[in-house]
């Protein structure tokens, strides 16, 4: 290691002490003025209505109806939309379960697992995200839905294959036509169907109600967790009322001297080749190979572990250590950790009925 980098890495660390530069006690606003905060940082309510959810979701590129949206859930839960038709998209994407299927690596057609150990994502409240995947390739919902169906480790059809096993129902045939006319079973429309019905898989917690009004939504743990939440930067990067899913943001944003303690011995003294700072299994590096990652939305995370892109940390505890330290730079007390995890329990709801 060069001896620049050293004495860089030394000095980083020695700022990087918190006897230098201590934290101010945090205090926590009174209920109105934390509400109003929370709202001035775009930490929005999912709405009840559907006219406003419609305002929120609904793509001027694909329209939502509601038979549009009753073809689209009739696709999600299809397992012939699979090679060996035993699995669909709820395989992977248990509205039940928080919307992923709480394992470390996606498991798909004939149990085949994810070869960069990717895990799935949720699929609740994703249309309010503002791109789609790990690395943030998709742009919607609609184009992820193309995604999982043709990858052969997963769902491992063609296009050609999902239209000719869905034409040979002819109760598909007729509610294709009766979304989208005559003639029009095609995998763009398979995509666009399951899409609308992904748009409405919004939920509600008891955040939503305490930014609706209700003081006693939210317990004196949860508002504390709330404030360092803003306080501490959080926010910046998990904003908007998906909290989250609007950013792809590089991880980590910080490294330090510990990091590199244990290859300071080898005969090349050369760095980490992986920055990740926890066992990056399966090598994945993010967007272009430059650990550039969707910022995961945070709603109900508490139930969509374990935890980072390959599933490593199991703790929600400990993934909101992790990314205390390595994106904000200061890493959080056990007492933080626990104001925290109390709010991010508190972003966990039910999909709304929106009367679809």
């Amino acid at each position: 290691m060069k001896p620049l980098l050293i004495l860089i890495l030394v000095v980083a660390g020695i700022l990087s002490l918190p006897f230098l530069f201590p934290e101010k006690a945090l205090k926590v606003p009174d209920d109105a003025t934390l509400r109003h905060e929370a709202l001035s940082h775009n930490l929005l309510s999912v709405p009840t209505e559907r006219e406003e959810m419609l305002k929120l979701v609904d793509s001027p590129a694909n329209p939502m109806s509601e038979a549009k949206v009753a073809l689209g859930k009739r696709l999600f839960f299809d397992p012939r939309l699979s090679k060996d038709g035993t699995i669909n998209c709820a395989s992977c994407h248990i509205l039940e379960a928080g919307g992923d299927d709480n394992r470390p690596t996606a498991i798909g057609y004939y149990g085949r697992p994810n070869p960069r150990h990717l895990n799935s994502p949720t699929v609740l409240n994703a249309a309010l995200q503002r791109s789609q995947f790990w690395d943030g390739r998709a742009k919607d919902v609609e184009e992820q839905a193309g995604g999982p169906i043709q990858a052969p480790f997963e769902m491992n059809m063609t296009p050609e294959e999902v239209v000719a096993r869905l034409r040979k129902d002819p109760s598909m045939v007729e509610a294709f036509a009766k979304v989208f006319g005559e003639g029009n079973l095609t995998f763009a429309k398979v995509r666009n169907a399951i899409g609308a019905y992904e748009r409405t898989l919004l939920t509600r917690s008891p955040f939503d109600d305490f930014l609706d009004g209700n003081d006693s939504a939210l317990s004196p743990e949860a508002k504390r967790g709330l404030t360092l939440f803003m306080e501490r930067g959080c926010k910046g990067c998990h904003t908007g009322m998906s909290v989250g899913g609007q950013l792809v943001k590089r991880f980590p944003l910080r490294r330090y001297l510990s990091d590199y303690l244990g290859v300071w011995f080898s005969p090349n003294m050369a760095l980490k080749r992986d920055e990740i700072p926890f066992d990056n299994v399966g090598g994945f590096t993010g967007r272009d190979g430059r650990y550039f990652f969707k910022v995961p939305l945070l709603r109900n995370v508490a139930r969509t572990g374990p935890y980072f892109h390959n599933g490593a940390i199991e703790d929600l505890h400990e993934a909101v250590r992790i990314m205390s330290k390595y994106q904000l730079g200061k890493e959080f007390t056990p007492d933080e950790i626990n104001a925290t995890v109390a709010f991010l329990k508190s972003l966990g709801g039910k999909i709304v009925d929106y009367g679809y």
